[in-house]
Formats: structure tokens, sequence, C-alpha cells
């Protein structure tokens, strides 16, 4: 096997930086440098989440998603606990409203055993308030190891864990492109150009356009959808104990608004799922035309719309109305109603879209001789995390 001395991870949310600091373990002797476009780690999609650490109810038996979930769950408790970081098992519940629902909620069940979720049980529509006392509903798929932590804290003790075995973080330089040498591989950036014997390109929201910039097809294509979340307000906050979800409906492909507990004592509502005027836009006003041209000159991304506006009638309504955004979480807490609900963060998601318009669910991992390219994660990506880099550098070392 050819020695790897010198290693680049592109990107610092928490995969990339989890991923440096795995090669940073498994590699004696290793130089890992990751470079990051922002002037501080976990700027982007791991700052801006809910903080939930997924138990692995949703995800196919036997499928990347559900493997990496389930060890990443395992590795974070470790990790939270090693470091003194909180880490609370708040406990979720998925509630059915209709009969409909509740069939879908049944198969959800199925496959929550078949992953290994612990504890998973369900509930008659009696017995939910026992977990939650406001809560109603017909019955109810309860998850008491799901879990809350800080996500950027996280990432921050791997990067020092980084740090410590001699890695450098580059804050502030952003990697045009990646380009494949006789070998290793040459990193360049605005302002300098650097050899490695081996990448990592965990680019997230941008990450489809590295890896076009590598060689690589340009779809999946990343469509930027962004993510509103509010916040109860202190009298409203204690009527809810940890995380209420909808059951999935396959007619829309976003989840729509649910209850989130968050580490810092905060109860969230949310998200929506609307198009976003920018990879990288937190508010109305941040309007980025190159990205909104991206998505609209995309065969894809008109595919999508097309078979989706019911979806999209629905979103926008929570996006132009806070009542109905309240109105949703009144439906599983009626004692919510008339609560105060204030604005809270918004995340942008990037959403791996194909030409034909359907979404790319599970994780997508390219290999390109000495370049690895993570060009999808989407939930359960940060709960996974540090499963992701076990699983890259292991396919790494393993080729």
């Amino acid at each position: 096997m050819r020695t790897i001395k010198r290693c680049a991870v592109v990107g610092g949310g928490i995969i990339g930086v989890a991923v440096a600091r795995e090669l940073s373990n498994k590699l004696d002797g290793v130089q890992v440098t990751i470079y990051e476009k922002e002037a501080r780690l976990a700027a982007h999609q791991t700052g801006h989440n809910s903080g939930v650490v997924h138990a692995g109810l949703y995800y196919e038996p036997g499928g990347l998603k559900a493997k990496l979930c389930r060890r990443g769950v395992e590795l974070l408790q470790e990790f939270c606990a090693a470091k003194a970081l909180p880490y609370e098992a708040c406990g979720k519940l998925v509630i059915a409203q209709t009969t409909e629902e509740q069939q879908r909620l049944d198969n959800i069940f199925v496959r929550a055993i078949a992953n290994g979720v612990p504890g998973a049980r369900m509930l008659s529509g009696d017995r939910i308030r026992e977990v939650e006392p406001n809560a109603v509903g017909l019955s109810a798929l309860h998850s008491p190891e799901t879990a809350i932590v800080d996500y950027s804290a996280i990432t921050e003790a791997l990067a020092d864990d980084v740090r410590v075995s001699g890695g450098t973080i580059r804050l502030g330089q952003e990697v045009t492109s990646v380009e494949q040498q006789a070998s290793g591989v040459v990193v360049h950036t605005k302002n300098d150009s650097e050899h490695f014997d081996l990448v990592v390109a965990c680019a997230g929201l941008q990450s489809d356009r590295l890896a076009k910039a590598a060689g690589e097809p340009p779809n999946p294509r990343i469509v930027p959808f962004f993510g509103q979340y509010f916040l109860l307000d202190r009298a409203a906050r204690g009527q809810v104990k940890g995380l209420i979800y909808p059951v999935p409906d396959p007619r829309h492909p976003f989840l729509g608004v649910h209850l989130t507990k968050r580490i810092d004592g905060e109860m969230m509502l949310g998200p929506n799922a609307f198009i976003s005027f920018g990879r990288e836009s937190y508010g109305w006003k941040d309007v980025k035309i190159g990205d909104v041209l991206d998505y609209a000159l995309f065969p894809g991304f008109w595919n999508f719309a097309r078979q989706n506006v019911p979806s999209a009638v629905r979103e926008f309504q929570t996006v132009v109305s806070r009542k109905k955004f309240i109105r949703e979480a009144v439906r599983f807490v009626p004692s919510l109603e008339g609560a105060t609900v204030l604005p809270g963060t918004r995340g942008v998601r990037a959403q791996a879209m194909n030409g034909d318009g359907s979404l790319v669910d599970d994780f997508v991992i390219a290999r390109r001789r000495d370049t690895v390219l993570v060009r999808n994660a989407p939930s359960p990506g940060a709960t996974s995390s540090m499963a992701i880099a076990e699983y890259i550098v292991e396919q790494a070392l393993a080729n």
C-alpha cells in the first residue's frame, strides 16, 4: 500500500473535522490540513441545525444511512462523555393523527426494530400523555434514546484533537479546485496551491461545485432549501418535554413543522422548507444571483417543482404566516393555542437533486483515485459524522 503522509480535508463542518481527526488517529506521522473558507468552523449546516442526535427510526434497514446513524450515535455518546460535552437523551415521539398515519407509523416501527433502535415502542393514544403530558394523537412511536447536543461545540472539540495531533486548520482559505496528478492531488485556493497524498472533500453546500471542478459529473446538483425555526416564549416552553414529530407523508418531500427541545433549554418550532435565494443566505435580503441561476437553469429543479406543487403551497403558508406555523404545532399540543413565538435561527439545507427532479436520499460518497468526495450527507449527517469519518478513512486506506 502506498504511504500516505500528507492529507487535506476541504470543509470545516462537523463531517470534515471528524474526517481530519480520524485520519490523524489512523495514520502514524500523517500531516493533516483542514481548509475552511469561513473565519470559523461549523459556519453553515453544522451551526444551523436542530442539534438532534437521531436514533435511526426511518432508514432502510441495511442501508448506509441506517448503519452509519447507529454507529454514529455510539461514537457521539462516547466522545461527549470523554470531553464533558452536554448530551441529553430527552426522547422523541412520532405521533399519528389519522388511521392512515397509524399504518405508516407501524411500518416505521418495524424499521426501528430492524435498525436496533434502543427502547423503541408503540404507544396507544391514551398512553402518549405518560411521555408528553400535553400531547395528543391516535398513537405514537416513542424513541426514549433520541438525544440533543451542541454540534458546533462538538466540532470545536474534534478540531482540538486535530490540533493536538499536529494538524493544521486554515480558516479563511477557500478551495477553488482539486486536481489529480500522476500521484497525489493538488489543492488550489484563491491564493496558493499545495500537493497532498490524499484529499477528502466535505464541502456541504458547495459539494457539487467542487466535485465538478475535480472532473466528476455535475449531478447530483445541490439545490438550497431554507428552514426557518421559531422559539416558544418562556411561558409556553414547559408545555413540551422533548421532541414531537409528525409521521412523514410520502406525498411531501420534507417532514413539516415539529417541536424540538434545544440543548440550551429553548423549545423550537420548525423547520419549514422553501427554496432559498442563496446557498449560504440566512435572511430574505441576502440574495446570491449565481446560486439562483444555478437551480433556475437546472431542469431537475423544474421537474421537482412540477411534481411537488401541493408541498410548495403547504410550505409557503408557513413561510408567510406565523399563525400557520403555530397551528401545525397545536395539532400535537393543543395547550400551545395562543402561545407567543419568537423568530429563531434559519438554516439552509444542501439538498442533492437528480436531473429527473428526484431527491437523493442516502449518503453519496464518491472516490476519484486520491480524492474522496462527500456529495450528499443529509440528515442524519451530523449524527453520523464520526461514523462517516470511519467509513471514509477505512475505504480510502483499503484502496
